[in-house]
């Protein structure tokens, strides 16, 4: 294991040491999905099926902490960053960056992907569009654990927990259905704001 994946697989150990684990991201109203993940779900319908008898929150043991942190800088090492219009020409485009290049949402798919060749439950690797710190949109995938939910992200190559990415979560994939949900921290509140605090 390279020494970068040993200094990030720390700080997630950190974490999942904490004596309590952090606040969930909790499932609100119905959201409507984006142009570019109707179209995705459309080219590939089997990446969009919601198997209910699957578990939606997993235990995050040692061993799955290191797969979390190698695919995640895995991927991000591994692609180049292009924005959908220089790439495709076109505003907003999802898919599995074949050519080795894509947007935040490319590379989240493709860990979606790894990570459930890997034999995580797919009900629990949830894509997700927040506001960045520059107030832009921006595409993570949420991992649903026993300690939290932690966030897969481009930006960085640590796997963190949800609230210490300093983003604000807007609407994630339902895991009830095939659509996506708004984004509450408890079931009844409204803050959604993240501390960047790492």
């Amino acid at each position: 294991m390279g020494r970068r994946l040993w200094i990030v697989l720390a700080s997630l150990l950190a974490a999942m040491s904490s004596a309590n684990a952090g606040p969930n991201l909790f499932r609100d109203n119905e959201a409507p999905p984006l142009a570019g993940w109707v179209e995705f779900c459309n080219q590939t319908p089997d990446e969009c099926v919601v198997d209910e008898s699957q578990p939606e929150v997993f235990p995050l043991t040692e061993e799955l902490a290191v797969l979390l942190t190698s695919v995640n800088l895995t991927v991000n090492r591994a692609l180049i960053p292009v924005t959908d219009h220089n790439h495709w020409g076109l505003l907003d485009l999802w898919g599995y960056p074949t050519d080795g290049m894509g947007d935040c949402e490319d590379y989240q798919l493709l860990k979606r992907k790894m990570l459930r060749e890997a034999g995580l439950p797919h009900r629990a690797l949830r894509m997700t569009v927040v506001i960045d710190e520059n107030g832009e949109g921006h595409a993570v995938l949420t991992v649903r654990t026993d300690r939290g939910d932690l966030i897969l992200d481009n930006k960085t190559d640590e796997v963190l927990e949800w609230f210490k990415t300093g983003y604000r979560y807007i609407k994630r994939e339902s895991a009830e259905a095939t659509g996506w949900v708004y984004l509450t921290l408890e079931p009844a509140g409204t803050v959604l704001t993240s501390s960047n605090d790492k």
